[in-house]
């Protein structure tokens, strides 16, 4: 038999037998994988995606909304870029997990939309964990760290991105509703949604990061030091300088009107102020109604440093009632730009505002629209020496919580009056004023169970209180009222207290459609423990304006800004004069 077969392989006839079958068989692979090739790419076209309708009616109508479907450079990414890997060898591994899709397909675990949105969770978690184990692989097909710029970037997006590389996070992390309705936020935010390990090429080393950290460590010891040089430097010269030309004003004296100072030749800092309807503390800690929450939480991000530059955007998306907003006010104003400027004599500091007045928009659940109308305008100013906990990067929304009056989770009537040991401390007869946190034993932020978002009942005891009232934990509160000739003075801790002043001083004046307000206060506070001005100091300051005969939450409100004096590096910088 062998010898049998030895000949016919070496015969001239069998050798044209071998190169026949060796050109069939090279032909007929390439026909092969031809059609193989063009079969896997055919299921990886968003036409096959949605070809079966739990896709079509329900995950393809929600993307076809998203900028992966639509958007201004036309770049449109379909189903298989962000679920199906590139990679030949992880697109085969991918294909043969599909097969248990066909599976549940063929036993109708997800044919009517009920059943869908009760697996849709678990999906979508899947979905997660994927990502999350191969770092977002798919989405870098067209994302990258290297590409992004801040130039392009709106801020908090280049804040969050630059925060988020030095961290080691991924796409998905972040960007869990960028294609499909975002089922994510039927989770708690403190919840692991993805039952798996980042991929561990991306992490760096515990070596690396113990490298970065104790470089981090240095960079900002060396900063302070410079810092603190600096500061001793200013102090130095403005003590001097102070000592050369100050006009010294006698001993406990109030504030001099400033209403004929020359402020032609003082810097101005143009802020935009936007209305915040419902967003309280609360709402911005709250990862389900604010994107940024856990940057706030767990960061300390401020929200300027996110925010400064969309405020106008925000208002006008809060104001329609599209966002934060129950009961929208039609036709008013989203925004207003004000122009502000600052300065000091050594004794006082004044604060100069200008904003364009818009006319009067009646507020249809009010009285003859108007719901203050003794006052046309009020300007109230809010400083913070670092006293209070969170002020320093959130400002006046430290002072406004989810459960004050004509907020979402505002105390019933007879919850205020079974207030009990409450009512004894604050006056909850009109409801619940601005508060700040460091008065309250614990606040609700997330409202899970349906619990009311605040801590208006978790007061701390008076001795309690009296204590951080002497160490000046509080808002130090000014504020200006067109129909009254006194400017008022106050804080806001427990609650807010205000009346008037001999201390401060305010003007305000409607000029050409042009509202022109000035406050001026002494530097050194004589309330226990209130804020006193210190040259090389910087301190957070928020301001909010009631317009058009508005009160309690409906005015337009500042992000915090860091004010000093004579300090170029302070957002508001008070030059002396």
């Amino acid at each position: 038999m062998f010898k049998l077969f030895r000949q016919w392989f070496f015969s001239p006839s069998a050798k044209y037998s071998w190169g026949s079958i060796f050109l069939i068989g090279g032909i007929a692979g390439i026909v092969f994988w031809g059609g193989f090739n063009t079969v896997m790419e055919e299921t990886n076209t968003l036409q096959f995606c949605v070809s079966c309708h739990e896709m079509e009616e329900n995950v393809y109508e929600e993307y076809k909304e998203t900028i992966h479907y639509k958007n201004r450079t036309g770049v449109r990414a379909t189903c298989s870029d962000c679920h199906v890997p590139d990679p030949w060898v992880h697109k085969m591994v991918r294909k043969i997990q599909a097969s248990n899709e066909l599976l549940h397909k063929a036993l109708g675990t997800i044919d009517t939309p009920e059943k869908f949105e009760d697996n849709r969770l678990t999906l979508a978690k899947n979905v997660w964990k994927a990502m999350k184990e191969t770092d977002s692989r798919e989405c870098r097909n067209c994302h990258s760290w290297d590409a992004m710029t801040d130039t392009k970037q709106q801020q908090r997006a280049w804040k969050r991105h630059s925060t988020a590389r030095e961290n080691n996070e991924t796409c998905i992390d972040c960007h869990k509703g960028i294609a499909h309705r975002p089922v994510h936020k039927l989770l708690d935010e403190d919840d692991n949604p993805y039952d798996g390990k980042p991929d561990s090429r991306r992490l760096i080393s515990k070596a690396e990061e113990a490298a970065q950290k104790a470089a981090a460590e240095e960079a900002r010891l060396a900063a302070e030091a410079a810092a603190a040089e600096a500061a001793a430097k200013a102090a130095e010269e403005a003590a001097k300088k102070a000592a050369e030309d100050a006009v010294k004003a006698p001993s406990g004296a109030s504030a001099v009107p400033v209403d004929n100072a020359n402020w032609d030749d003082v810097p101005a800092q143009e802020i935009v102020l936007f209305y915040p309807g419902q967003a309280s503390y609360e709402w911005i800690l709250n990862g389900k109604d604010h994107g940024g929450g856990r940057a706030v939480r767990k960061a300390n991000d401020r929200c300027s440093e996110c925010h400064k530059t969309e405020t106008a955007a925000m208002g006008a998306k809060i104001v329609t009632g599209e966002k934060a907003e129950s009961t929208p006010i039609p036709g008013k104003r989203g925004s207003i730009p004000v122009n502000v400027k600052a300065m000091h004599d050594g004794e006082n500091l004044s604060l100069r505002f200008e904003w364009p007045d818009a006319g009067h928009t009646p507020v249809p659940f009010a009285d003859g629209g108007k719901m203050d109308p003794k006052n046309q305008i009020k300007l109230a100013v809010m400083f913070d020496d670092g006293k209070v906990e969170v002020a320093g990067y959130t400002g006046c929304w430290s002072t406004c919580h989810h459960d004050s009056r004509y907020m979402p989770d505002a105390p019933k009537a007879d919850a205020l009056s079974g207030a009990g040991a409450v009512s004894a401390i604050i006056d909850t007869n009109d409801g619940i004023t601005k508060y700040i946190p460091d008065s309250r034993s614990e606040l609700e932020y997330k409202g899970k169970n349906d619990k009311p978002r605040g801590g208006w009942d978790k007061l701390l005891e008076k001795g309690e209180l009296d204590t951080k009232l002497a160490e000046g934990v509080y808002m130090d509160l000014t504020r200006y009222v067109s129909g009254s000739d006194k400017a008022e003075d106050g804080r806001i801790m427990a609650q807010r207290v205000l009346g008037p002043s001999d201390k401060v001083t305010s003007t305000g004046t409607l000029t050409d459609g042009k509202w022109t307000v000035t406050i001026t206060r002494p530097l050194k506070s004589d309330k226990a423990g209130g804020v006193s001005f210190e040259p090389g100091n910087i301190y957070t300051m928020g301001f909010a304006i009631h317009d058009d005969y508005t009160s309690a939450r409906f005015h337009h409100v500042s992000l915090e800004y860091k004010i000093g004096l004579d300090n170029p590096e302070a957002e508001i910088n008070a030059i002396k004069k």
